[in-house]
């Protein structure tokens, strides 16, 4: 009877959570894979059942294929320079420096900021011919660039605003992270004569891959949602030089109003963030030392 009761005590604890992550991630996936193989309803017309008719659709979009290839490119450029550019700033910060504490308020605080002024102020810093990036070049002689004009250049420009962002806020955790490491390993390390590039090979980044797990997970899912920075300075162009996926998603489903389509991408980049996620795990799990 103390049992069943226990039991009881315990699905009552753990049903808010569950019915919250049921009503607003498991439904909503599950609703969005189901709108996949149905048509967009429109007026009086019902959706209507076209099985794997917009996945094939899909698979003939040039478009998507672009899209894909931008996030895939964001994706490998903005993940690991954001988590070095943390992984740096975290080393830095957690020593014996004069102005820590300011040199951590300064890494973190475009973290804080709104996406949408931080979208803002980099459009000024790229703005042809009085910008600050510009301004800067004016000054040793080097031609005007418009950075967000150019299909050669936006991808990568809206690639360093993420960079600049996501970094500060990576190193929180791994700065919490070296904070929890036990200095006696490091005062073994040093009376054996340890250097400091060894010690951190061997000692410090081992233990840090816990944090760096969970840190690439994020990064990974971060590199596949942005939207807001997209449609404040780019909209996308030139070209869909700079649409990502999720943009693309937003444009299909919101904007062209074409919400089993805009499902079928949502279920492809479902899989995607899905399939990523298992091999990080697969791949990084068996070099994860816990304490």
């Amino acid at each position: 009877m103390l049992q069943n009761r226990m039991w009881l005590y315990g699905w009552l604890l753990v049903s808010p959570a569950l019915i919250l992550l049921f009503a607003f991630t498991h439904y909503p996936t599950i609703a969005t894979l189901w709108s996949s193989f149905f048509t967009t309803p429109k007026g009086c017309r019902e959706a209507s059942f076209v099985g794997l008719e917009n996945y094939q659709r899909l698979l003939e979009d040039d478009v998507f294929w672009q899209v894909l290839g931008n996030n895939s490119i964001y994706a490998i450029g903005t993940i690991p320079l954001s988590i070095l550019l943390a992984l740096s700033m975290a080393l830095w910060v957690n020593g014996k420096i004069q102005g820590r504490a300011f040199l951590r308020m300064a890494y973190f605080t475009p973290t804080v900021l709104p996406l949408i002024a931080v979208a803002n102020i980099w459009m000024f810093f790229y703005t042809p011919g009085f910008g600050l990036i510009d301004s800067i070049q004016g000054a040793f002689g080097l031609p005007s660039q418009n950075w967000l004009g150019s299909p050669d250049t936006v991808l990568y420009a809206v690639m360093a605003v993420a960079i600049w962002k996501e970094a500060g806020f990576f190193m929180i955790f791994y700065l919490a992270a070296l904070q929890a490491l036990p200095p006696s390993l490091h005062e073994a390390g040093r009376i054996e004569g340890a250097g400091r590039w060894y010690m951190f090979w061997k000692i410090t980044f081992p233990l840090l891959m816990p944090t760096t797990l969970f840190v690439s997970i994020n990064a990974v899912i971060n590199s596949f949602r942005l939207i807001d920075h997209i449609f404040v300075m780019t909209n996308g162009g030139p070209d869909n030089a700079s649409s990502l996926l999720l943009f693309y998603i937003y444009e299909t489903a919101f904007r062209f109003w074409d919400t089993a389509y805009g499902a079928t991408l949502t279920a492809v980049l479902l899989v995607i963030l899905g399939a990523v996620a298992i091999g990080q795990f697969y791949f990084m799990d068996r070099k994860v030392h816990y304490q």
